[in-house]
């Protein structure tokens, strides 16, 4: 959006907060001269704003009485990749300070049905940062999904390879570039995560449910797929309090058990063990590996690679090479 069309917009916001403004005032709110500032309410009357001026020592501009800003013509996916965007921005720390406002300006012009089809999906939804590209479910099944869950609602499902079948959605979360629900399974009778992608038609149907009040849908999905089988299973006991261990190690990877004198018990199914001596070495506590053997030759590997590097002379450029015989 160039200068110009961007301090038009703001005009228009000015505006709308009701009243008459004086072109001083306008042209201080914007940052431009007052002959700018007829110039923009020029522009908004070619675009059928009403803009009315008032002559006299307190005159300026101000909108005609019962003018409202049409419904912001977003589809659902639209809107919903607007709001959802700056959520997590807000919570990744991208846009802190701008977040709250930006929603509340869209949500205050979208039609009312599909705000509140957006506002169940927000009240419900939990979300980590991806760490991979992600894979979108159908809009119509996702705001469908979150509706039952606000409302406690049983939702009928097309699950992929599956059949239909009733779900009682306790909550939704988006972790690692996907979107689960987490809920009660009509179909085998037990608390089951759902990838919303799968889902290829959500009805919601006749009849309310319970949430168990110990269930937390973030932990359960994480847990899940902790301990979905992979190349090597490893355990590692850390001399360190959960929590401290907790925010060191992957979620949706690790499983941690507490263990006496403040001893954790890192479980983690992993396809490749590369990476683990790193975040090891990342904990900064006293650590224990049960298995697998080949895991420690790894931790060797990279203990003795970073005493050659603490080792080595500091040559490279700017810096004189060491002397040789």
């Amino acid at each position: 959006m160039t200068r110009p069309t961007a301090r038009v917009l703001a005009l228009l916001e000015v505006l709308q907060t009701g009243g008459t403004h004086t072109v001083a005032t306008l042209a201080g709110r914007l940052g431009v001269d007052e002959r700018t500032v007829r110039r923009y309410v020029e522009h908004l009357q070619d675009l059928d704003v009403p803009v009315r001026s008032v002559r006299g020592r307190y005159g300026g501009y101000h909108l005609a009485p019962g003018f409202r800003m049409p419904p912001l013509m977003l589809t659902d996916a639209e809107a919903l990749a607007t709001l959802v965007g700056l959520v997590a921005g807000q919570r990744a720390g991208v846009v802190p300070d701008a977040a709250d406002s930006a929603a509340a300006k869209v949500r205050r012009v979208l039609p009312r049905a599909l705000a509140d089809r957006l506002d169940a999906l927000l009240g419900t939804v939990e979300l980590t940062l991806p760490e991979r590209a992600g894979v979108s479910p159908e809009t119509g099944v996702l705001l469908t999904v979150a509706e039952a869950a606000r409302d406690h609602r049983p939702v009928e499902i097309r699950y992929a390879g599956r059949g239909v079948r009733t779900l009682h959605p306790y909550g939704l979360v988006a972790h690692g570039g996907r979107w689960y629900a987490t809920g009660a399974d009509s179909a085998s009778g037990e608390v089951r995560t759902f990838r919303l992608d799968r889902i290829g038609r959500a009805t919601i149907v006749p009849g309310t449910f319970e949430v168990p009040p110990d269930l937390d849908p973030t932990d359960r999905l994480l847990t899940g797929l902790a301990g979905l089988p992979r190349r090597h299973e490893v355990r590692v006991r850390v001399q360190a309090p959960a929590p401290v261990v907790r925010k060191s190690v992957p979620a949706g990877l690790a499983v941690l058990e507490e263990l006496p004198d403040d001893w954790v018990r890192v479980t983690m199914q992993v396809e490749s063990l590369d990476w683990v001596p790193g975040v090891l070495a990342g904990l900064g506590a006293p650590f224990e590996v049960e298995a697998p053997d080949e895991l420690r030759g790894r931790i060797r590997d990279l203990a003795d690679r970073l005493r050659r590097a603490a080792d080595a002379p500091a040559t490279g450029p700017g810096r004189p090479s060491a002397a040789r015989p």
